[in-house]
């Protein structure tokens, strides 16, 4: 296709499609925001839109929200069309996503134009301190555009943007319509955010991408109901069950939320947890203990119902084995907290035949009463295999007879067979199942060959698992070590504030002359037949039973040969045996990955494809390949679980896009006009004077009048948070500065250093907020500490109780109020302000900036720094400083010369105590070192 522009010469692009065509001709026209359904190549258009704008050669385009590998498909097309369209003034995609590209570089590509994909943080920065003039900016290409909120960093980069630039472009991109549907008018407030009027709405059910996909070029579709075998039936009914008692308890609790959605359909979704945890988080610390554990719970019971119809047979009892034993206490503990879901007979189900699935026996009639159930001495091995390798077998065969009957390709496929599944973790079960499968046909005990089709598919996966049975029993041998240690993982977790040290140390309980007797002693509280600590007790296979099911599935001689045949390639010499494979002799086996299948598809070129687990996206984007190309002819088996949850959660997510799609059309029809303002207030004259005039002239003051909006410095580490877009929001000058004393500086007298409660407490543990005070003091006339809270949780330092006692010391309590009291007794002219979230705090700035001069930027980044220091110099990369910070032993005094003498925390983490002790003093040394080199599995 070549399309014609005024300027521009002619431009070769891919979209053979006719709604690709229709979507690029709108986007050229008029700038709106694109919601397309997934799979329909949306970074084809975009990257077929960037190389429009790219052949011209004078245009500056930046891309904002573009990930890594995003970045990389963009930067191959980009070339790829240029190369074809044969453009001289072409450039390519260039990223700028690191601190190290020093400010000189970065203004020298900026000035010679381009496409750039540039990381929010730095193009902030960027933007306000001019390095990267707004108005020459050509457009602006926005993707993942569901993700901006108000207060995100890339509404803000939109907002100096459009109040700088009003003539260029700027188009917004998304392939998620879900979240444009939650909340009082979602789609109105998300094109103010995105100052844009028209959205576009492209869904599968549009009549020109239907026309474009259902013509005569469709996909060979074969779809494949796999029946679950009885046992994982009956553990789905039983994980199910759980999951129901789970919501009806969570309900009972009387959280006082809306709980309508909290159903067991509901439930399935991948988000539910979240979903639940989201709308908790504001009354979290006074949601019980038992609430907290159910919603944890919840995650638990969704990841062993995704684990029942993905993992082995051997892999699922072992991951039951671990969840059991973080949620079990140890031998000899008290504690009564296990999951209520644990003590259902449902639970007993799910662990009961997760077991006879791997191996069986009959229960020993002749152990006395009371003791825990054991099996005999006749273990045999039962290694359940999954009932869809058997079809998978079953495919491939089918298509290794079409193969065979019809020899000679009449397309452009190369024959490829493609297996597509959900995740690396089964993308390497399918590759394991396939190299052994055949195994087992010389295994027979006559040592005749088994040529029967039946009996091969039966017994195909018999090697694997008897491999990975071996090294289940291996396994739980060394797991008790480690269980112990996985229980009180979970607990801190969970635990909270709910438990606490009291002031006199007593865990749970009160003191000894305020405890109740209990008749008959603690023990007749726990109840008959369960022991003390009321805890779930799962019945123990005997050694010698373990022993003989080990020498029962010993390697023979054949195992030991396939051993060998199987060996891992590391593709070290891929290159000089690439020639040798044939395309249609490979069966690539890969996991879902977004929009990279369209790369896969394209690469390639498969004949068939089979789906092992359902995903609408892949399908589409099968649709669009095979409508694309009218030489490539696919076959698509279509494979997934009847009457089970992965069936219920593709039909859910299917019917959940078509929803959102409908309620987004209905929507669009019934949106007023949004005034996007430019990203500017009123214009009128008068009303910005007023704006600026303070009349507050109590105590003495003067009516005071200033012609330019007022300043604030603000720390560049600080653009991660929130309110500096705020503040801009608030027609204040944000000027981003490297400063080494306090994160906000609003007047030559007032300094502000910014912590969130989470960061109060790791400065409160390293010591490093006693040393901030110190060096605000020693500069600045009023010092202040700003806490912050999260404007979604409540207003209080309960929920953060958990993390205080980390803080304390043998001659202090634990909570953080105390350590607080301490700081201001150390520097009494420090105030405190409290803010309940990043808007109050854009609020009392502003309060704070009343009858005060306009910061000096230059002065402010000097202070601090030493005599002849170059601030230029302290642009290091700041994620490693961050993480360096968090290390015992390293203070504000010691940082710079870590950071001048060693390359990166690699390099410091190796370092040997001798030089540490040179670098940073002998004690901070000695905690440095030791931090780095202490073993993981001490407590």
């Amino acid at each position: 296709m070549t399309s014609e522009n005024g300027k521009a010469p002619a431009v070769k692009l891919s979209l053979p499609l006719e709604y690709q065509q229709d979507l690029f001709s709108e986007l050229r026209s008029e700038d709106e925001l694109v919601i397309l359904a997934r799979g329909l190549g949306l970074l084809r258009v975009v990257t077929n839109l960037l190389h429009s704008y790219d052949v011209a050669g004078n245009n500056l385009i930046i891309v904002v929200g573009a990930d890594e590998r995003e970045n990389g498909w963009i930067g191959e097309a980009l070339a790829e069309h240029a190369a074809i369209s044969r453009a001289p003034l072409a450039r390519g995609l260039s990223q700028v996503n690191t601190d190290m590209m020093s400010v000189g570089t970065r203004e020298k590509m900026y000035s010679q134009g381009g496409i750039f994909s540039i990381t929010s943080r730095i193009l902030v920065v960027d933007l306000l301190s001019k390095l990267l003039n707004p108005e020459s900016i050509t457009g602006l290409i926005v993707l993942h555009s569901e993700r901006i909120v108000a207060t995100s960093l890339e509404a803000f980069i939109i907002r100096i943007y459009r109040q700088l630039n009003k003539e260029g472009f700027l188009k917004a991109f998304s392939d998620n319509p879900e979240p444009f549907t939650t909340g009082f008018a979602p789609l109105a407030t998300m094109m103010r955010n995105l100052f844009l009027r028209k959205p576009s709405l492209w869904p599968r059910f549009h009549v020109t991408v239907a026309k474009s996909l259902e013509g005569r070029k469709q996909a060979e579709v074969i779809e494949l109901e796999v029946p679950m075998t009885e046992s994982m039936r009956d553990i789905q009914n039983a994980i199910l069950e759980c999951v129901e008692v789970s919501i009806s308890e969570l309900k009972k609790a009387g959280t006082g939320l809306e709980l309508d959605d909290w159903t067991l359909d509901s439930a399935l979704h991948r988000s539910f947890d979240v979903i639940i945890r989201r709308q908790l988080d504001p009354i979290w610390h006074r949601v019980s203990y038992r609430t907290r554990q159910i919603v944890n719970d919840l995650t638990v019971l969704r990841s062993v119902l995704h684990a029942l119809l993905t993992y082995d047979a051997v892999s699922f009892i072992k991951y039951l084995d671990t969840i059991l034993a973080a949620h079990q206490p140890p031998p000899g503990s008290t504690r009564q907290n296990q999951s209520p879901w644990l003590f259902l007979d449902a639970a007993n189900t799910i662990f009961e035949t997760a077991k006879r699935r791997v191996y069986t026996g009959q229960a020993d009639d002749a152990e006395a009463p009371g003791v825990n159930t054991t099996l005999p001495d006749s273990l045999r091995p039962v290694l359940e295999e999954q009932p869809k390798w058997a079809l998978l077998a079953e495919v491939l065969q089918e298509v290794e007879r079409d193969v065979y009957f019809n020899p000679t390709i009449r397309d452009d496929s190369n024959g490829t067979i493609l297996i597509m599944c959900s995740d690396q973790g089964t993308s390497s079960q399918i590759r394991e199942y396939l190299q052994t499968k055949d195994v087992a046909q010389d295994d027979n005990p006559d040592g005749e060959m088994i040529q029967d089709d039946s009996v091969k598919a039966q017994s195909s996966a018999a090697f694997m698992m008897r491999k990975k049975l071996r090294g289940y029993l291996n396994w739980k041998k060394d797991f008790a070590r480690v269980s112990a240690s996985l229980f009180n993982e979970n607990q801190k977790a969970l635990e909270g504030f709910t438990d606490q040290r009291g002031i006199n140390g007593y865990r749970g309980k009160g003191p000894p002359n305020k405890r109740r007797r209990i008749r008959g002693g603690s023990a007749a509280s726990a109840g008959a037949g369960r022991p003390i600590n009321g805890s779930l007790q799962i019945a123990e296979e005997k050694t010698s039973q373990v022993d003989k099911l080990m020498a029962d599935i010993q390697p023979d001689e054949v195992d030991a040969i396939q051993r060998e045949e199987v060996a891992v390639d590391l593709l070290e010499d891929m290159e000089d045996y690439f020639e040798l494979y044939e395309m249609g002799d490979l069966v690539v086996v890969h996991p879902y990955d977004g929009d990279m299948d369209e790369h896969l598809l394209e690469e390639v070129r498969p004949r068939y494809v089979i789906m092992y687990e359902p995903d609408a996206a892949f399908i589409r984007r099968v649709e669009v390949y095979r409508s694309s190309h009218n030489d490539r002819g696919v076959r698509v088996y279509f494979m997934y679980y009847g009457g089970s949850v992965e069936e219920q959660r593709y039909l859910s997510a299917v019917r959940k896009e078509k929803d959102a799609f409908t309620r987004l059309i209905r929507e669009k029809g019934n949106m007023a006009v949004t005034l996007t303002l430019d990203g500017k207030g009123p214009d009128d004259p008068q009303e910005q004077f007023l704006r600026t005039v303070n009349t507050r002239i109590a105590g003495g003051g003067r009516l005071a009048a200033t012609a330019e909006p007022p300043r604030v410095v603000v720390d560049v580490r600080e653009f991660r948070s929130s309110l500096p877009s705020l503040l801009h929001g608030r027609s204040m000058i944000v000027i981003p500065c490297m400063l080494t004393v306090g994160d906000y500086v609003l007047s030559p007298t007032i300094c502000i250093e910014r912590k969130s409660v989470r960061d109060l407490i790791s400065s409160f543990k390293n010591g490093r907020l006693f040393n901030q005070a110190e060096t605000m003091l020693q500069h600045y006339k009023h010092p202040m500490l700003l806490i912050e809270f999260d404007q979604n949780k409540s207003f209080t330092l309960d929920p953060f109780a958990e993390h205080t006692t980390a803080i304390a010391t043998a001659a202090n309590p634990s909570d953080l109020q105390s350590r607080l009291v301490l700081l201001t007794l150390a520097f009494p002219r420090l105030k405190v302000i409290w803010s309940s979230s990043p808007y109050q705090t854009a609020e009392i700035f502003e309060e704070l900036k009343k009858n005060q001069e306009e910061p000096d930027p230059i002065k402010a980044v000097q202070i601090g720094l030493n005599a002849g220091e170059d601030p230029n110099d302290q642009s290091f990369n700041q994620t490693p400083q961050d993480m360096l910070r968090a290390v015992p032993g390293i203070t504000a005094k010691n940082m710079n010369r870590i950071t001048l003498e060693v390359d990166n925390i690699l390099e410091v983490s190796n370092l040997d105590e001798g030089t540490l002790d040179d670098l940073v003093g002998k004690e901070a040394g000695r905690q440095v070192y030791r931090f780095f080199n202490k073993s993981v599995f001490d407590d």
